[in-house]
Formats: C-alpha cells, sequence, structure tokens
C-alpha cells in the first residue's frame, strides 16, 4: 500500500501470549469475546499509511498490504509499546495522590490517574503510599492482529471529507475546488472552536500532501437567528 494512500481498516486486536481480544472493529467479533459495548459505533479505522499514526510493526506490515486480503501476524513489543521500564513505575505518597485527584471515592487499583499531567496506573495504596505505573498498558506485551483494508479512499472530494473528518471529528463540510485550489465552508459551530485556529494550519499541510491541493481557502457562514415572535 502506498504511503499517504488513506484507509478504511477492520482489525482485532489480540494479546499474543493469553489470546485475550484487546480491541477490535467488528461488532460480531466483540460479541463473540464478550467485550460488546452498545454504547460507542464498531466500524473500520480510518488512517493514512505511513504518516506514523500508528505503532511501528503494523505501518511496516500495511506499507506491503494489499485491500480485500485478510492478514494475521504478530508484532513484538519492541515494534508495539516498547519492554516495560522500571523507572517508570513510582512510590508517591498518598497525600499527593489524593490531591492530584477530583474525587478520591474512584480511585481503585488498576484505575488511570493523572499526576501531574503524566498519566499511569494505580498499582498499589496502603499505609500511606501509592504505587504508579507510568509505562503504556501494552509495554512488554506480544501483540496479534487480525486486519483486512476494506476500503481505499480514491475519490478526491471524499479524501477531504475524511481527512477532515478525522482531524476535526466532523463531517459536514462544504467542498469545492476550481482545478486544484480547495474552498471549504465550516460548519458555523466551528467559529466558535477555540481550537481551531491552531488545528487549520496543520490541516493545510495535511490536505497538500495527501490531496495535493494549491490554494486552500476555509470560508465561514454565519446566518442570520431567528428570533421566534411571542404571540
Amino acid at each position: 500500500m502506498d504511503n499517504g494512500a488513506i484507509v478504511h481498516i477492520d482489525y482485532d486486536l489480540y494479546n499474543a501470549g493469553t489470546e485475550k481480544l484487546i480491541e477490535t472493529t467488528r461488532e460480531e467479533t466483540a460479541k463473540e469475546h464478550d467485550l460488546h459495548d452498545e454504547s460507542r459505533p464498531y466500524s473500520p479505522m480510518i488512517t493514512i499509511v505511513g504518516d506514523g499514526r500508528l505503532i511501528p510493526g503494523f505501518e511496516s506490515h500495511l506499507a506491503d498490504a494489499d485491500s480485500g486480503k485478510e492478514y494475521n501476524f504478530d508484532i513484538e513489543p519492541e515494534e508495539a509499546y516498547g519492554e516495560r521500564d522500571a523507572s517508570k513505575i513510582e512510590t508517591i505518597s498518598q497525600n499527593v495522590l489524593l490531591r492530584s485527584v477530583r474525587d478520591p471515592n474512584t480511585l481503585s487499583i488498576g484505575s488511570p490517574v493523572d499526576i501531574g499531567g503524566r498519566t499511569g496506573i494505580l498499582q498499589f495504596l496502603s499505609a500511606g503510599r501509592a504505587r504508579i505505573d507510568y509505562n503504556h498498558p501494552l509495554a512488554g506485551v506480544k501483540l496479534r492482529y487480525n486486519y483486512q483494508i476494506v476500503k481505499v479512499v480514491e475519490d478526491r472530494e471524499e479524501k477531504v471529507q475524511t481527512l477532515m473528518k478525522m482531524n476535526t471529528g466532523k463531517d459536514d463540510f462544504d467542498i469545492e475546488f476550481d482545478g486544484d485550489d480547495l474552498t471549504l465552508t465550516l460548519p458555523e459551530e466551528m467559529a466558535y472552536d477555540q481550537n481551531w485556529a491552531f488545528t487549520k494550519f496543520s490541516l493545510v499541510t495535511t490536505l497538500r500532501e495527501n490531496v495535493g491541493v494549491g490554494k486552500v481557502i476555509f470560508r465561514e457562514v454565519h446566518e442570520p437567528r431567528q428570533i421566534d415572535e411571542e404571540e
């Protein structure tokens, strides 16, 4: 698969040592393993081949993959989330822990905690001390992926819409091409998004690298507000 290709991927991710399902985009697989979550949608993951969003072992395998073919392969920890690092396990006082969480009643062994901007897992809490593991939860784990590229996005407008959704979470942009120049009419609520001013600059680079656009125009439209007349 060529670098820069925008693809939809269905996958199942397992712990290769225990064969326990970790994550899946397939609803039937989730049901088979008693991990079905009715609150989440099950749909293929969308990614850009070669842009570094995926772990190195998956990126490498994807580079040689073909659309429509089912693959099953293992990834060693060094090509996934790394080996476990003992230096990332720290012991702090219980008082520091309690000051760092909004609701101490939510604390439990195995739950995530944020200490000084770092997220870790609470491993131990007793005698006024707490042990926090800042390793990635999958550090040291050999992974097994079962995946298939179910779609390669080819249409130019669909590429733009897909990239916009990947980066903003929205998919209701009006798209107009004039040659290679692109005009995007934004949903009105984006004008009030504090992150938009920073997001749009990286989006321009993304659109040029993956769609080959020239000039990029972001267009805002503010409709007049309707005021209901009192009867």
